[in-house]
């Protein structure tokens, strides 16, 4: 296959060399990433200048942009290529439960959807970053059954695995997302308190049997498929009745 890489944390960070040096053994791939360090930059377009992309070798580029940038520049006719998935990630860190939202890594997968590929957003789900070797294992696994997945056209894979040794990894649970509970409150900067920094995220909430949480917990590779429609179906009708009694 040729695939497009990308991620949220630069195009020098360890997670994404991991990511080519194993998905380049069996395939073609082409790297577009951020110049800098872009994470929790969500699905974010930079539309307020031009875009450069920088070739740092053959087929890897380092863009000032963010990840869905750098997705949507690969895929709208910066390269004269076409390509078959969009793979983001190795992500330095978690990205369970309410982090798909703010995640960069999961958005350029989005972003690659929205365009018509399909997508797999892969992070090393701690912040000790031991064992990126194993994801890189586990991606390339991955991508060995990928054509016989059989995904809906609207489909994204967010997948986390466990910064353990590949022979603690217990296998692959398909999950949903977990919660978190409220984040943590803004930190006054050390040397400036008219500054703030924001809070940690938030504990585990919804953490049970069936979720991301609970899979990386208990050393599985989670495998969560998420869509793009955030329509709240169960929602409507009762919208639709206040709508209904407004003058």
């Amino acid at each position: 296959m040729k695939i497009l890489i990308s991620n949220d944390d630069g195009f020098d960070a360890q997670g994404i060399k991991i990511l080519v040096q194993y998905l380049s053994q069996d395939h073609e791939v082409v790297v577009v990433a951020p110049n800098e360090n872009k994470s929790a930059s969500s699905s974010s377009l930079t539309l307020d200048k031009p875009l450069k992309p920088i070739e740092i070798e053959k087929n890897f580029y380092s863009v000032n942009a963010t990840p869905s940038d750098c997705v949507h520049l690969a895929l709208s006719g910066m390269l004269d290529k076409v390509f078959d998935l969009v793979v983001t990630g190795i992500n330095f860190g978690p990205n369970l439960g309410d982090d798909v939202v703010y995640s960069g890594t999961v958005a350029g997968a989005i972003e690659g959807r929205f365009l018509g590929l399909p997508s797999l957003a892969i992070s090393l789900a701690s912040w000790k970053g031991e064992y990126f070797e194993t994801a890189g294992v586990i991606a390339k696994k991955l991508l060995t059954q990928i054509t016989h997945a059989q995904l809906s056209h609207d489909t994204i894979l967010n997948i986390n695995v466990p910064d353990v040794a590949l022979a603690n990894i217990q296998g692959f649970q398909t999950t949903r997302l977990g919660k978190r509970h409220q984040s943590e409150k803004i930190v006054p900067d050390k040397d400036d308190n008219l500054k703030f920094w924001i809070g940690k995220n938030g504990k585990q909430a919804d953490n049970g049997v069936g979720t991301d949480f609970y899979a990386i917990t208990n050393n599985y590779v989670s495998v969560t498929p998420l869509q793009i429609d955030l329509t709240k179906y169960n929602e409507i009708d009762r919208v639709s009745t206040w709508l209904g009694i407004i003058k």
